[in-house]
């Protein structure tokens, strides 16, 4: 399956086994494939994607993204945007990295590919890239253990 930008995807138990970490969002809900991840490629190593949940709980994290804007002047760690017609939540704050062997399948509509707005996916990507730098530089805004996935997924290339 080829991996592109601007869609989104479900992901394989097998990579929520590996990882084990509690922060990740559980994949099943109700026998469905929740929650779908929005995917952006790494600039270093081209066989990362960072994947941000997509949540449809928007009047919830619209509260929480407003606390932190109260308290810190901005926030970069949820994302409001509209997907499949929809405003959704993005949550940078629960990203983490994955290989291409863990997609499951495109998140699809009618079966139809759903994709992300040019300028929703500026926006994601700017914002992660800062979320990122501020982890590498000791500040932690992220819930999983990223440094700890990563290196897991970097064994799982060899």
């Amino acid at each position: 399956m080829e991996i592109r930008q601007g869609y989104s995807y479900h992901i394989k138990d097998a990579f929520f086994d590996i990882v084990q970490d509690k922060y990740l969002m559980s994949n099943k809900e109700n026998g469905n494939y929740r929650p779908h991840f929005y995917a952006i490629q790494d600039k270093k190593n081209q066989s990362l994607f960072w994947m941000i949940p997509i949540s449809s709980q928007v009047e919830k994290y619209k509260v929480i993204l407003e606390k932190k804007k109260r308290k810190y002047g901005k926030c970069n760690t949820i994302i409001i945007g509209r997907f499949a017609g929809k405003e959704n939540a993005f949550l940078i704050q629960n990203t983490f990295p994955i290989i291409s062997k863990f997609f499951d399948h495109i998140h699809t509509i009618e079966n139809k590919p759903v994709t992300v707005h040019n300028e929703l996916n500026r926006i994601l990507a700017k914002n992660l890239m800062e979320v990122l730098a501020l982890h590498n530089h000791g500040i932690h805004l992220i819930y999983t253990d990223i440094t700890k996935i990563k290196t897991i997924m970097e064994q799982e290339l060899k």
